[in-house]
């Protein structure tokens, strides 16, 4: 009879198992009876970077809403990042998203407004680079300062390093986003200058993968003093890229002693969404 009663006893265990695990199988299937655009709003007031690398993995309907067009395309509303043209619909909005949140000038002290910190001087000739205010108004009102060049060759440099700034090897070679490079430069009315810029994509062994060398710019004697802005966006330029240098200067022309050269300002990298380029 305990022979009996333990085989009973080992049968009723094991339907019992069996119950269970049933029992957490329709569970996981209904693991969070919430509807989904309950789901949405809720990850809608989380961090953007806790939805994508937590709330993603827990399960396949909290995937779909992470993932959701719907989603990205209501955060970029309600954070105002707007498409330019609102033709070109990005093909994935949540990458859109993040290009769009960690847009930012990468280039330190583009304005001159901290002197010389964060540029690496090249080239200091004449009577060397120097800060001063803008000789006539800048189309923004915010920039005040320009960097200033002399009668001998003046070029200073920055070095982006793109892992220290948040954009990873992986996203980097994969995504390959728009990389949108601008410069503003002015010469004096009453002597004449040049100006060069030279931009260039590099890989890990700082080896150069892509360049911008437009040719040098040159202004007479007598111009009319305006500012000029030259822009180039890097697009489709393959794996691999993990730095950027910036160079930019010039000089007068005329071997003037004193700061006659052209003028440099308001330098600007950023990582970018394609449709913003």
């Amino acid at each position: 009879m305990k022979r009996k009663a333990k085989a009973m006893g080992s049968t009723n265990s094991s339907d019992s198992a069996c119950s269970a695990s049933s029992a957490a199988a329709a569970s996981n299937e209904d693991y969070f009876p919430v509807p989904l655009d309950i789901v949405e709003e809720i990850f809608l007031n989380l961090p953007p970077h806790h939805v994508v690398s937590v709330c993603r993995l827990v399960c396949r309907q909290w995937k779909e809403v992470a993932d959701s067009e719907s989603l990205w395309r209501e955060r970029c509303r309600r954070e105002r990042y707007h498409l330019r043209v609102a033709s070109k619909i990005p093909d994935d909005w949540r990458l859109f998203y993040f290009l769009c949140k960690k847009r930012r000038n990468l280039l330190k002290n583009p304005r001159g407004e901290d002197k010389m910190r964060g540029w690496q001087i090249l080239e200091n000739g004449g009577d060397k680079w120097k800060v001063e205010g803008v000789l006539v108004p800048h189309p923004f009102e915010t920039v005040q300062k320009n960097f200033v060049t002399s009668y001998g060759m003046c070029r200073k440099s920055q070095l982006i390093d793109l892992k220290k700034e948040g954009y990873n090897p992986s996203f980097m070679d994969h995504f390959q986003p728009d990389i949108r490079v601008s410069d503003w430069y002015s010469p004096r009315w009453d002597c004449g200058s040049e100006y060069t810029i030279y931009v260039h994509l590099l890989n890990q062994k700082k080896e150069v993968v892509e360049k911008f060398t437009p040719d040098t710019i040159y202004f007479q004697q007598w111009n009319d003093q305006q500012w000029n802005q030259v822009v180039h966006v890097f697009q489709n330029y393959g794996p691999g890229v993990r730095y950027i240098r910036f160079i930019h200067g010039g000089k007068d022309t005329q071997f003037w002693a004193g700061w006659y050269g052209v003028r440099v300002t308001d330098s600007c990298v950023e990582i970018c969404p394609a449709m913003d380029t």
